[in-house]
C-alpha cells in the first residue's frame, strides 16, 4: 500500500505508471493478434491527449471563467489573482500543447489507416474530412486567438486596459466556438472510429 501511496503522490509518477501499464496491456493483449500495431498506438495517443485538450476547454469554459467572474465580483474575498497567476499559465501549456499534440497524431493516424490527409481535407472521406476541418479550425482558435490573447489577459505580455479589454472577447468568443466546435468534432470522431455509423 505505501508503494501506491508513493506512486500517486506524484502526478509524474502517477503518469509514467499509466504509461507502464497500458505497454503491458498492449504487449500481452495484441501479442494474441500478431504483436504491436503503430496504428493502434496512434490512435491511442490521439484519444489520450485529445481528452486532455478538450477537458481542458471544458474546464476553462464551465469552471476557471465563471469562477473567475464571481471572484472579481467578491469584495473582500480572495480575487481571481491565485488562478490567474498559478492555475491558468499551467492549464493554459498543457491546453495549448494537447491542442498541437492532437492535431500531429490525428494527422499521422490518418495516413496510417489509408485515409489520407488529403482526401479527409477534401471530403473523399467525408465524416472524419469534418472532424478533422473542425480539430483544425479549433487548433487555429488555439494558437492564433486564444493563447495571444490570454498573455495580454494574465500580464504575460504588455498590454494596456483596452487591450486587455479586447483580448478578454477574442479569446472567450474563440474559445466558445471551440466548444460548440468540439461537440460535431466528436461526433465525427467517434462515428468514423465506429464504422461510420452515419
Amino acid at each position: 500500500m505505501g508503494f501506491i501511496k508513493k506512486i500517486l503522490a506524484s502526478i509524474k509518477a502517477t503518469i509514467a505508471t499509466g504509461f507502464i501499464l497500458a505497454i503491458l496491456i498492449a504487449l500481452f493483449g495484441w501479442e494474441s493478434r500478431g504483436g504491436f500495431n503503430l496504428l493502434e498506438v496512434t490512435v491511442w495517443l490521439h484519444v489520450l491527449v485529445g481528452i486532455t485538450w478538450i477537458g481542458l476547454l471544458y474546464y476553462f469554459n464551465f469552471v476557471q471563467v465563471p469562477a473567475m467572474a464571481e471572484a472579481l465580483g467578491d469584495e473582500g474575498g480572495p480575487g481571481p489573482a491565485a488562478i490567474g497567476k498559478y492555475v491558468a499559465p499551467r492549464a493554459l501549456l498543457w491546453f495549448r500543447m494537447s491542442a498541437a499534440v492532437t492535431w500531429l497524431t490525428g494527422v499521422s493516424a490518418l495516413e496510417s489507416t489509408g485515409v489520407g490527409v488529403m482526401n479527409a481535407f477534401t471530403f473523399a472521406s467525408p465524416v472524419i474530412g469534418l472532424g478533422a476541418w473542425l480539430g483544425t479550425i479549433m487548433l487555429f482558435n488555439v494558437w492564433v486567438l486564444i493563447w495571444p490573447n490570454q498573455k495580454k489577459i494574465l500580464g504575460i505580455v504588455d498590454a494596456t486596459p483596452e487591450e486587455i479589454a479586447s483580448a478578454k472577447v477574442v479569446a472567450s468568443m474563440a474559445s466558445r466556438t471551440n466548444v460548440l466546435l468540439s461537440i460535431p468534432m466528436l461526433l465525427s470522431m467517434t462515428a468514423f472510429a465506429h464504422g461510420n455509423i452515419f
